[in-house]
């Protein structure tokens, strides 16, 4: 049985194999040499000069707990979106989500300073893999929104990146330590919106971003939050869409009988249709690794049958 169990651990993309040890390395270097923290993670009263730590902090996990869902999340994630945007884009979209969560962290951290006067916000020590794997919910929520989740009471995809949000600002509040996660989650989850929805090209299309109804920002919110963020919503879209609407209007440099992806329903349920196949061939694989391998196990029986006959 030893190789179907292997089933369940195959199929990891090289690149998400490959952050996965950087992960590791980080790990070891500090827990080694604790003092090499103060140089990768995030300290806002510090990050001048050691502005390297906006980018080196996202990918610094301190304790073998964290370590492991974060490796993990990485491999299982990374196995269903690096196919389906490819390796470039996923790069790109984990080191804009990192930067983001990291840079706004920081900013934060400078305002409630100035604000409170307490040192504190200066010099806590921010670090983890979280905000990135907040992202990861927020591409699967576009992906596959409907998918259900089976370990989680059937919740579906779309609400992940919401509950991972709310279940950070609680833990916050009995932790007392809000500083040290909630800032990355939260603007990891908005810096995963605001790239998928503004900034990802569609080179079939000749757009950036996902403009469909279904991935705006209020779905983020339950039905009785949404007319307070629709103000909101409705400034971005002005801003980073403007361009887009005035060429949908004019008709300038785009095939207007090409429907753009995303803002189609049709284009849509491809989308949550896609997204929902990976998923079914990647189960489909592992079953059918397992039922080889059981079939194997069971073969020499049935020729030690066949020679006594």
């Amino acid at each position: 049985m030893a190789k179907g169990g292997a089933g369940l651990f195959t199929g990891f993309t090289r690149l998400s194999k490959g952050l996965a040890v950087l992960l590791a390395i980080g790990f070891l270097l500090t827990s080694i040499l604790p003092s090499t923290v103060e140089y990768l993670a995030l300290i806002p009263g510090r990050s001048i000069p050691f502005v390297w730590t906006v980018l080196t902090a996202g990918y610094l996990e301190r304790s073998i707990f964290s370590l492991i869902v974060s490796i993990a999340a990485l491999l299982i994630v990374g196995r269903l979106l690096e196919p389906f945007w490819g390796s470039k884009e996923f790069l790109k979209f984990i080191f804009f989500v990192n930067f983001f969560a990291s840079a706004n962290t920081f900013v934060l951290a400078v305002f409630l300073y100035y604000v409170s006067r307490r040192g504190d916000f200066l010099y806590v020590s921010v670090s983890g893999f979280h905000g990135v794997l907040a992202g990861f919910l927020v591409a699967v929520k576009q992906i596959m929104p409907d998918q259900e989740v089976p370990f989680l009471l059937k919740l579906r995809a779309k609400w992940l990146p919401s509950m991972f949000v709310l279940s950070a600002l609680i833990a916050s509040i009995i932790l007392n330590e809000p500083m040290h996660f909630v800032p990355f989650i939260v603007f990891g989850t908005y810096g995963a919106w605001l790239y998928l929805r503004y900034l990802q090209r569609k080179p079939e299309a000749g757009f950036k971003g996902d403009a469909s109804s279904e991935f705006a920002l209020t779905t983020f919110f339950p039905g009785f939050l949404q007319p307070l963020v629709d103000p909101v919503f409705a400034i971005f879209e002005k801003i980073f869409c403007g361009r887009r609407n005035q060429v949908l209007e004019e008709g300038q440099d785009f095939d207007l009988g090409k429907p753009l992806p995303g803002s189609d329903p049709v284009e849509a349920n491809r989308r949550r249709e896609r997204g929902a196949r990976a998923l079914e061939e990647r189960l489909g694989s592992v079953t059918k690794a397992e039922t080889k391998v059981v079939s194997t196990e069971n073969l020499p029986s049935s020729l030690e049958n066949e020679d006594m006959v």
